[in-house]
């Protein structure tokens, strides 16, 4: 009853939230029941199901990230609600498992609707090309789909319950206090280190010769193969790179506020430098799976009939959930800036100076992310073969 008396407060971008988790856990349920129809459809084929199920792990994982980011931004975008639930004896526990089971809501939602097309094609409707994909023929087990579909709203849950925010830190709470906008050196020298390191593997993968060594990695989705040194050498550079994201955005605020700046530029800076430690870890997920498929995309281009269907409909799956990640981490900062907005505006700011600075951000974000998403790809291109 509690959800859906939620439901009837609901505004557009609660009601695209919750329908974007629901079609995203439809689509994770699917590959889940596509591993299932297969791995009935040839029983004996014991490794190939393995290799199906771990391939249902990237969009399961963006999944329950997307979650966990939208539950975190629940209490910033209606702190009435938080208040109201404060104010009606909610703890933290309480107010951590009502936004969890709104996320589990939605992907069992999506998970039964799946399940339910699942079995109507299997009625004798599925045509031929369809048949080993939904196990046809074959008695299906009870248990088997409930189990794996269970997946999907467990592991959501979990990623959102855990993403809220402490009581504290919560609307209504007793303090509210916000943490530092810059980087320990800790923070700093280990992406360092991991991207000085795959750069340093990846040129000795390169180096000529090097083509002999060992023997090379069968990559999945059509992409050829690799060696070790290559692999992972661009491994530990796209990790070291996404990790120093939120520090660049950091640096590149300070150094558009260095000197003697103009007011457009010291506010652009400092709001980046403020923004950069929440904005960071959606950006650089985003612009490491952008680099992955813009990097395989090129692969298939130059090498004809080595693309793959499902591949590419898990890159759309993974991309649309990091740029929803990203639209609602924006939507939070906006909401926590609001404050800080309306003080420049009763201050006499103009209008068109706050656009000017939000525009000089803007660009100075993408430059950024130009710069480690192009990295990124350009070191997994080198790498293929």
């Amino acid at each position: 009853m509690f959800y859906l008396r939620l439901a009837r407060g609901y505004r557009v971008p609660d009601l695209g939230r919750w329908l974007l988790t629901v079609l995203a856990a439809a689509v994770v349920s699917a590959f889940l029941l596509r591993s299932l129809g297969r791995a009935m459809s040839d029983p004996l084929g014991g490794e190939d199901a393995l290799v199906r199920l771990l391939w249902c792990l990237p969009p399961l994982a963006a999944v329950a990230w997307f979650a966990a980011v939208a539950a975190r931004a629940v209490p910033a975008q209606r702190p009435e609600r938080i208040t109201g639930l404060r104010a009606a004896g909610a703890g933290s526990g309480r107010i951590r498992t009502l936004i969890a089971g709104e996320v589990v809501l939605a992907c069992t939602l999506g998970s039964v609707l799946t399940l339910l097309v699942f079995l109507v094609l299997r009625n004798d409707i599925a045509g031929p090309a369809l048949a080993p994909d939904l196990g046809m023929g074959v008695p299906l087990p009870a248990v088997a789909p409930v189990a794996l579909l269970a997946l999907v709203p467990l592991t959501a849950g979990i990623a959102a319950a855990c993403a809220v925010p402490p009581t504290e830190y919560l609307p209504g709470g007793r303090t509210r206090t916000r943490g530092g906008t810059g980087f320990g050196a800790l923070r700093v020298a280990l992406p360092v280190g991991l991207a000085v390191i795959g750069l340093a593997l990846e040129l000795i993968a390169l180096r000529p010769g090097a083509a002999a060594d060992g023997r090379p990695i069968h990559l999945p989705a059509g992409l050829g193969s690799t060696s070790t040194a290559a692999l992972g050498g661009w491994a530990a550079s796209a990790v070291g790179l996404a990790l120093l994201t939120g520090p660049l955005l950091s640096w590149t605020g300070r150094l558009l506020a260095l000197g003697r700046p103009t007011p457009l530029r010291l506010l652009a800076g400092r709001g980046l430098t403020a923004q950069a430690r929440s904005l960071g870890p959606p950006l650089a997920v985003l612009t490491l799976a952008l680099a992955l498929v813009l990097t395989t995309i090129r692969y298939w281009i130059g090498t004809p009939d080595s693309a793959d269907a499902l591949p590419a409909v898990e890159a759309c799956l993974v991309l649309g959930c990091a740029a929803a990640a990203v639209v609602t981490r924006l939507a939070e900062v906006r909401t926590d800036r609001r404050d800080v907005t309306d003080v420049l505006l009763r201050l006499g700011t103009s209008p068109r100076l706050l656009f000017g600075a939000v525009a000089l951000r803007t660009l100075a974000v993408g430059t950024t992310l130009l710069v480690t998403g192009g990295a990124t790809a350009a070191l997994a291109a080198a790498g293929l073969r």
